[in-house]
């Protein structure tokens, strides 16, 4: 494996690993368009090494220490929706890998474009904004 290739993996790494602590997210949004525009994924391809690197084994340390923060500060983790979460999670990934394998990867992409806009849009408030604008001219 060439240095530059390894380099690059474990800086796309680090930046989603470090987004996935900070916020609580790192592998769609920072690791599939990582793994597409700086080392030339294809979509499934981004998308299925996304998921394979968010196994237990990353995140079992950032989720204990949030374990035991929150626990200290009286906001605990509930492991009984962690697990029905994970349930959900495991069947919905599975349907949902199968659906993305069919999908043209140029709509997949426009897709998974689209779901990120969306939750920027969302999480800036810019559609209460609009809203108050469109009311504005009525």
């Amino acid at each position: 494996m060439a240095t530059q290739l390894i380099i690059t993996a474990l800086l796309i790494g680090l930046a989603a690993g470090m987004l996935s602590g900070l916020v609580g997210v790192g592998g769609g949004i920072i690791m599939v368009p990582a793994l597409i525009f700086f080392m030339h994924y294809a979509q499934h391809q981004a998308q299925g090494t996304s998921l394979a690197v968010l196994t237990l084994p990353v995140v079992i340390l950032a989720s204990l220490y949030y374990y035991q923060q929150c626990k200290m500060a009286g906001t605990p983790i509930d492991l009984r929706i962690v697990g029905l979460l994970s349930a959900g999670f495991l069947v919905g990934g599975y349907f949902g890998s199968k659906m993305a394998l069919a999908i043209n990867q140029e709509m997949l992409k426009k897709i998974f474009a689209v779901i990120l806009f969306y939750s920027a849009f969302k999480m800036l408030s810019w559609d209460m904004m609009i809203a108050k604008w469109v009311r504005g001219l009525f």
